[in-house]
């Protein structure tokens, strides 16, 4: 666990690098803060009390636009979300944090919005500065993780359906417990050779006549 002491000593180096020559490592400083936004695509806005835009940077669609509101080509309902926010930081101080979905062409683009409080000297919130990162492919992932789970789910469990199937079928033909026991591991393993074969294909299903070569090729060349 890192000391308090530690983190303060660490803080207080990277500030004195900065403090050598504050013009200069000032400006490069402000330099290489543009470049990660932009790499990043990270747009940021910096508004007053009156919510009158001060700066902004990197703002792209669908942020950027002709309006000094910073919500750019929003539609309004989300427009009024992240104003409302905005105000209630003013208000409290709070940061808040929001996700919206922007419908494109193609589709619908995911954002992660804070809108976090600028404080003075003396504590009072001068302005908000709203950042603003595009989530669109996170989100995706995660909505085909979320496919995909539920997939196997139904899957499983239809599985599970055709092996308690089989050990009924199997019990009621079986003569004793060997016989079961023999008889049943016979046809999971056909049942295991049949999914391996509908795997291989990305599940789009296995022609008959594939099926049948496997299942008889289990009980030799002949």
């Amino acid at each position: 666990m890192r000391s308090t002491t530690s983190d303060r000593t660490e803080g207080a180096r990277s500030d004195e690098v900065i403090a050598m020559h504050p013009a200069e490592s000032g400006m490069q400083l402000g330099r290489a803060l543009l470049h990660a936004l932009h790499n990043a695509g990270i747009s940021v806005l910096y508004q007053d009390r009156e919510m009158k835009t001060v700066w902004a940077r990197n703002m792209r669609a669908p942020w950027a636009s002709d309006d000094a509101d910073g919500n750019g080509i929003l539609q309004t309902a989300q427009a009024d979300r992240i104003s409302a926010a905005r105000h209630d930081v003013v208000a409290t101080g709070d940061p808040q944090r929001l996700e919206i979905s922007v419908p494109v062409e193609n589709g619908v683009r995911w954002f992660q919005i804070w809108v976090d409080a600028d404080r003075g000297d003396d504590g009072d919130v001068q302005g908000v500065v709203t950042t603003m990162v595009e989530t669109t492919e996170q989100k995706r992932r995660e909505q085909t993780l979320t496919t995909l789970l539920r997939e196997v789910s139904h899957r499983s469990k239809n599985l599970l359906a055709i092996i308690q199937s089989i050990a009924t079928q199997t019990g009621r033909y079986s003569e004793g417990v060997g016989d079961f026991l023999t008889r049943f591991r016979g046809r999971l393993q056909s049942l295991a050779s049949s999914q391996d074969l509908v795997t291989s294909s990305n599940w789009r299903g296995a022609a008959l006549h594939e099926l049948v070569a496997r299942q008889v090729g289990r009980y030799g060349a002949n």
